[in-house]
């Protein structure tokens, strides 16, 4: 599924807030979803010029929540912000706030010209629910008007669904974690342990000179007790991640808790802007331009379940006549260091490419040089329904500082066999 933007109203991301990324049952474990995107919105709303609003309200989490159905509005109107605002949900497991991105910008125009997106996940704060039977059995006694009725309805208590609903982190359809999936795209790709330790090495170490040179200042506020981001460690080493033992595959694994991304809390959110919409942000704030995106989805009983990108990328690179070398800035969510390598991997791969993506051009060799310039998912940590929020935000500052005409590819894979891909201009 190819972008369509209007050239004719082009549409501006602008970098937006995020709490601080924490490990669930950290610094964040009393917020709910709703609760850690009030100071997001409330941040993003003091950014506005005098007397102006944002014309739409794009917000999504994955771990749904019973007591609210559009949590948009409700952190709209938590927030304080002008109830006249529309505000609606959506979700697309990691990509949510990605593609609440792309919503916006398709829906840009005329007298809509800035609208506000963003994402959250409270992990600490997931919903246990009774099992579907059970509900079922209870909603029927709620319902019984008289004593005989309910004394019926206690009769038929169904004992063998006593039990309760924990939601994980797996694939509904196929009965496996992402970590049980990522660990056969690693075989099958013949990833090695080795790589995919370095490449989380790398993460921490890049994350953690951007929070001590000061990138993620102007990024992050303070939430919870959270004041900054506390997943990147600073004595992180090759040799320590080595010694972690694998987490999915115990006997032939290659996916550890150091080179996968961690469990999750967090809120982020971004501006998508026409020209007149920029007129309400602050003067010189950075910018740039969605030059095109590209959703893609692969069968995920016969494929790698994460490798919907690496359809993606080389689908959004051909229509613009781009190789890998054309891109002076990738940001690649890091669901897990091997689900980034398999990808990578197959974008190299000319048959992958002609076969299963079908372009027909060699698009090259990817350019490590450029890849997450200050950490990925696992250092700075992963709540699903803010992740595309912070990697936009992310990237845009960093292509705008780069000077004008420079192009950025900015890619998340989700669950369910999906992925989605952004093609930025400065």
């Amino acid at each position: 599924m190819a972008g369509n933007v209007n050239s004719a109203a082009p549409a501006w991301l602008v970098p937006g807030v995020r709490t601080p990324f924490a490990r669930v049952d950290g610094g964040l474990r009393a917020l709910d979803a709703v609760a850690l995107s009030v100071p997001v919105a409330k941040a993003m709303g003091a950014q506005l010029a005098a007397g102006t609003r944002p014309d739409l309200v794009v917000w999504g989490t994955v771990a749904s929540n019973l007591g609210w159905s559009n949590i948009a509005r409700e952190v709209l109107i938590d927030s304080g912000m002008d109830g006249h605002t529309p505000a609606f949900s959506t979700v697309l497991a990691c990509s949510t706030s990605m593609v609440a991105a792309f919503e916006a910008a398709g829906m840009l125009g005329g007298t809509h010209g800035l609208a506000l997106v963003g994402g959250v996940e409270s992990m600490s704060r997931v919903q246990i629910a009774l099992s579907q039977g059970l509900s079922d059995w209870l909603r029927r006694l709620t319902q019984a008007r008289t004593v005989g009725e309910r004394i019926d309805r206690l009769l038929e208590i169904p004992f063998s669904e006593v039990k309760l609903h924990v939601p994980g982190v797996k694939n509904r359809a196929t009965g496996r974690s992402m970590g049980e999936h990522c660990e056969e795209m690693a075989k099958a790709w013949k990833i090695a342990r080795e790589d995919q330790d370095r490449l989380a090495f790398t993460s921490h170490e890049r994350a953690v000179k951007a929070l001590a040179t000061g990138f993620f200042d102007d990024l992050v506020i303070p939430a919870g007790e959270a004041t900054r981001d506390g997943i990147p460690r600073a004595d992180s080493t090759v040799e320590k991640l080595a010694k972690l033992k694998p987490a999915f595959d115990r006997e032939a694994g290659t996916i550890t808790a150091g080179n996968a991304s961690p469990l999750t809390d967090g809120a982020a959110a971004l501006w998508v802007a026409t020209e007149e919409g920029l007129s309400r942000l602050p003067a010189g704030r950075p910018r740039a331009r969605l030059v095109d995106w590209e959703i893609a989805a692969v069968d995920i009983l016969k494929e790698g379940l994460l490798m919907a990108p690496a359809y993606a990328i080389p689908r959004l690179l051909a229509r613009h006549g781009l190789a890998l070398a054309d891109i002076d800035l990738w940001e690649i969510h890091e669901a897990f260091a091997a689900q980034v390598l398999c990808n990578v991997a197959a974008i190299e791969d000319e048959a992958f490419v002609r076969e299963k993506a079908g372009v027909s051009a060699a698009l090259g060799k990817f350019p490590w040089e450029r890849f997450n310039p200050n950490g990925g998912s696992v250092a700075i940590g992963h709540p699903f329904g803010a992740t595309g929020a912070r990697i936009l935000s992310q990237a845009v500052k960093e292509l705008a500082a780069m000077g004008p005409g420079k192009r950025a590819v900015v890619s998340i894979c989700a669950d369910g066999g999906l992925g989605t891909v952004a093609l930025l201009e400065s």
